[in-house]
């Protein structure tokens, strides 16, 4: 017995770690399979939906890392569009640097993204560590005043940024050994497809790992946070620098997609339309994000080619093309957070737990108390309870005496 204790106890720390060696690579697995399937996908569609499918992807880097920011941390980012445009603009300078140096082809997109994620990231993690220091609507309000000077910031460095006319970006073609299998917008959405796989899949190993749990701690109660020893600003700036990392990814692929960017693409009305993606989609989870990602790019061309469609006057027709879109994306909003408070994945995870409820009983062999109704259920656990009630009380044996072996054991 006491030679056996130290080894099972020792092993403990080793069968915690093998676990999550196993959860990580299947996680890595899946994330492989989808980005797989995904980019097989692609040749089902047309240009103009692989055009739609790169967006979404560049929406869904951004939206995965706002989601993990409000649903884990609790921290409320109105202007993650910035962050997206920082990181556009990052993109854009660096791929235009490396251009004059006469480098093109993949080594310069790989240094554009690695200059997006440096901007985005310094920027971050300046909000982040105002975000320390700010709770509730003042972080709010930092956050929604960086997207609203975003304009005047342009305008003033207009030498760099050009104002609101952008930075354009030189054509990636399609790679020689490809150039005759695909289209250009496939080889896009192909692209967008992979960084958003390496991305969300980085914010899917923070989610499970001890970050995220520090997050959850956090944001649950900060001062038994602190009480445990966990640095709660740490855990605030690294979870919005996290964020905005990831944003900055978003914001490379739609310049990529694009071949621009410009201040116009990064309004504040796009920037409330991603907190409203990830309240729809379910916070802190990543398949809500993806939903919500969906919505955002795909819900406007829906309502455009709706209104196109019932042939309205075209004054009618312009207005309803720029208001009918916020107006559903409330309705909607409003519906789903009435109807599913934790958003579609919340919805989704109750259906998938009541399926799994309703076939435990079945799999356990009593198909009699599965089926009963709640009242004979009920009347079943009253008559248990009299029973127990009523029944003689045992007497109590000390600890000291259950040890010892009773006639038959001997």
């Amino acid at each position: 017995m006491t030679a056996t204790t130290p080894r099972s106890t020792a092993t403990t720390p080793r069968s915690g770690a093998s676990a999550q060696h196993a959860t990580t690579a299947r996680l890595l697995g899946t994330a492989a399979l989808l980005a797989a399937l995904a980019i097989g996908g692609t040749f089902l569609l047309d240009p103009y939906r692989n055009y739609q499918l790169a967006l979404v992807a560049a929406t869904f880097c951004a939206t995965g890392g706002l989601t993990l920011l409000i649903g884990l941390s609790g921290q409320l980012s109105l202007g993650h569009a910035a962050l997206m445009a920082a990181g556009g603009y990052g993109y854009a300078l660096t791929v235009n640097a490396l251009a004059d140096t006469g480098l093109d082809g993949v080594p310069r997109f790989l240094l554009g993204v690695a200059g997006a994620i440096a901007a985005s990231g310094a920027l971050g993690l300046l909000l982040g560590l105002a975000g320390a220091r700010l709770r509730g609507p003042y972080l709010a309000g930092v956050t929604l005043a960086l997207v609203i000077a975003l304009p005047a910031v342009t305008s003033v460095f207009s030498g760099v940024f050009r104002g609101d006319q952008g930075v354009q970006v030189p054509y990636e073609p399609v790679p020689e050994v490809l150039e005759r299998l695909i289209a250009v917008e496939q080889w896009q959405a192909w692209v967008a497809i992979l960084v958003t796989a390496v991305v969300v899949t980085w914010l899917a190993v923070l989610r499970r790992g001890r970050l995220g749990l520090r997050m959850r701690a956090v944001h649950g109660d900060e001062t038994a946070a602190r009480l445990a020893g966990i640095p709660s600003r740490t855990v605030k700036v690294q979870a919005f620098t996290v964020s905005a990392v990831a944003a900055g990814a978003g914001g490379a692929l739609l310049c990529f997609v694009t071949q621009s960017v410009s201040p116009g693409g990064y309004t504040l009305a796009f920037s409330l339309l991603l907190v409203v993606a990830v309240v729809v989609g379910g916070l802190g989870s990543l398949g809500g994000a993806l939903v919500g990602a969906v919505v955002v790019v795909l819900l406007p061309w829906l309502i455009g080619t709706l209104t196109s469609a019932l042939d309205l006057p075209v004054e009618l027709e312009q207005r309803l093309s720029g208001n009918l879109p916020v107006l559903v994306f409330g309705a909607l909003l409003i519906v789903v957070t009435a109807a599913w408070p934790g958003g579609i994945a919340g919805a989704l995870a109750s259906l998938r737990a009541r399926s799994r409820a309703r076939r435990m009983p079945r799999a356990a062999g009593s198909p009699q108390v599965a089926g009963a109704a709640p009242a004979e259920a009920s009347g079943r656990r009253e008559a248990s309870a009299m029973r127990e009630a009523s029944a003689p009380a045992l007497p109590v044996v000390p600890p000291h005496l259950q040890s010892i072996p009773t006639e038959p054991e001997r």
